[in-house]
């Protein structure tokens, strides 16, 4: 059994919470709001508060699973940059084996339709990149072990934005193709928790890995095929010429063993749209 902290116990951190309790351990979460969630040893504290990160002794791992404030430069550069180096500050002197960091596929500007990797450049020209890529550098010269997430396109149940696009009937860009990268939230949480499993039975764990399903899909596909599960008319296709976004691959976290539960768009919108629907 592992003595765990989760930083942010939002959607994510929550789910992560019930899947490590469920496995066994002993998980401590931080939050700012005293909210409980089941079975998790609440710490009511904010990483923007030093005099408030009061944290557990004898921690064996720490997920980070940040959110900024607001969607601002500064905004990000308080959380991912200003936070997450109050929160290591705090974490001195712990005997940590991983910190594990939720970062963002945002780090990655390549937008030509090309397939992104770990490997890939990361060069990004949006603030909330460049924030989070920062944050990323701020953990990797930690004196800590870590590994970095980077998800794409969170989605899951009650998060109908693509339903109430279609509902809306506006147009779609679907010449040239543009593509969509995406994970399920239960995925998201799935994902975090396999890495964990395998860092303590002694696998050798990559510093980065790519949270994403199997499928980079053309944005106009997925809304099609959303429309007509509905029963609703198609949004009307049109031709901009703009940039075709990048194709994400989860091949990384698919070779150590990571089995998506939902491994495509059909299968995690076909579940949002059917719990919606009840």
């Amino acid at each position: 059994m592992a003595k765990i902290l989760i930083v942010g116990l939002g959607d994510i951190g929550s789910r992560l919470a019930a899947a490590l309790l469920a496995l066994g351990h002993e998980v401590h979460g931080l939050r700012r709001s005293p909210v409980p969630v089941p079975g998790v040893r609440l710490i009511q504290a904010d990483v923007m508060q030093c005099d408030s990160l009061t944290l557990p002794a004898g921690l064996d791992y720490v997920y980070v699973i940040l959110t900024p404030a607001e969607y601002t430069d500064e905004g990000y550069r308080r959380i991912y940059v200003e936070g997450l180096g109050n929160l290591l500050a705090a974490l001195g002197g712990q005997q940590l084996r991983r910190i594990f960091f939720v970062s963002s596929t945002a780090v990655y500007a390549q937008d030509s339709g090309e397939w992104v990797d770990e490997n890939s450049p990361t060069e990004p020209v949006e603030h909330n990149g460049k924030r989070v890529l920062e944050g990323e550098y701020l953990l990797r010269a930690s004196a800590f072990e870590n590994a970095t997430v980077r998800f794409a396109g969170i989605y899951g149940p009650g998060r109908l934005r693509l339903l109430k696009w279609v509902q809306s009937g506006k147009p779609v860009i679907a010449e040239p193709p543009q593509w969509t990268n995406r994970i399920h939230i239960e995925d998201c949480a799935g994902l975090l928790a396999f890495l964990l499993e395998k860092d303590i039975a002694g696998v050798t764990l990559d510093a980065i890995y790519v949270g994403v399903d199997d499928t980079p899909v053309p944005q106009h596909v997925v809304l099609d095929w959303i429309a007509a599960k509905n029963g609703l008319p198609p949004v009307p296709h049109i031709a901009e010429g703009v940039g075709q976004n990048k194709r994400l691959s989860n091949q990384r976290s698919r070779h150590l063993g990571y089995a998506y539960k939902y491994p495509d768009f059909m299968a995690g919108y076909g579940a949002v749209l059917a719990a919606a629907a009840e």
